[in-house]
């Protein structure tokens, strides 16, 4: 396995790896370490499906399965995105992610992780289309001025799924129907720290976005408003963002406790993008103990 970094601050690539075959315990404690110091791992020309994906990406985590966009060949825990149509029906999500934000953060159980798996990029005259971007939170965070991580330093701020479902709706003229009173219910508000510790790195990182957080805990909106518009304007300059332009067979693994990630809707209907995907929950620990033990056992 080789693994080799952009020369960016965030994302790599690793090869020499085939992602059918089971990992091994040495081989995921590398792959733990790279995911923590490089956020975004790319692993090209992988000739699998839901199974293998399922399979690796239950590795970080318990799985999310989702309310829509299921795959249709028996894995609830695989998710489609996508634009293509069969018999006139969507297979899939067609408008995910297609704002700055970080996965899951409107529940009470975040996120640890994202694992997509790409079968069909959309192209025009040569061009590929459909990129993801990606922010480097941590990075982010290191480079804050000391008097806003000072003030910051033990505040919470309130997610919302709802928040981010009814913009979607409103400025992006989703065709996804308003959450229910149940589903409301089913994912109420949540609360998480504004500077997230990584439990690997030990890194801090800028844990809100602007598609879920909706306000600062303990502060006026006005203020609570201006805070979150600096933060936001800071994670998304130039040196802590990376654009990963697909192809298909690619595998991308992110870091949500230290990134955000944000769909390029940049082509039509007719030119199809099709994504499989599983969203890893922040239910298993992983420290640096565990990692150096698991390199030991391997040694």
């Amino acid at each position: 396995m080789l693994i080799t970094p952009r020369s960016t601050s965030i994302g790599a690539t690793v090869t020499q790896i085939d992602l059918a075959q089971a990992i091994s315990h040495k081989d995921f404690a590398q792959l733990l370490l790279a995911l923590t110091k490089h956020k975004v791992l790319c692993f090209p020309k992988q000739s699998i499906d839901a199974p293998e994906l399922r399979d690796f990406s239950a590795r970080f985590g318990s799985l999310q399965t989702l309310r829509s966009g299921q795959d249709k060949t028996g894995f609830p825990e695989v998710s489609v995105l996508s634009n293509v149509k069969r018999e006139g029906k969507l297979i899939g999500i067609p408008d995910a992610g297609q704002n700055w934000h970080t996965d899951m953060t409107y529940n009470r159980s975040v996120g640890y992780a994202n694992a997509l798996l790409a079968f069909q990029v959309p192209m025009r005259d040569g061009r590929v289309l459909g990129a993801t971007e990606f922010c480097d939170t941590a990075a982010a965070y290191a480079d804050l001025p000391s008097s806003i991580k000072q003030e910051l330093a033990n505040a919470t701020a309130i997610h919302d799924l709802n928040y981010y479902w009814e913009f979607m709706r409103r400025e992006k003229a989703s065709p996804r129907a308003p959450l229910s009173e149940v589903e409301r219910a089913a994912h109420p508000p949540s609360r998480h720290p504004v500077f997230l510790k990584h439990p690997v790195s030990g890194k801090q990182s800028i844990y809100v976005n602007p598609s879920f957080t909706t306000h600062i805990e303990g502060m006026s909106k006005e203020h609570s408003d201006t805070l979150l518009k600096t933060l936001f304007e800071h994670v998304l300059m130039p040196p802590y963002r990376y654009t990963h332009q697909w192809a298909v067979g690619d595998l991308l693994i992110w870091d949500h406790l230290s990134t955000w990630h944000n769909a390029i809707a940049d082509y039509g209907p007719d030119e199809p993008r099709l994504i499989k995907r599983c969203q890893i929950m922040a239910d298993r620990i992983f420290t640096p103990e565990f990692v150096t033990a698991a390199l030991a056992d391997s040694a």
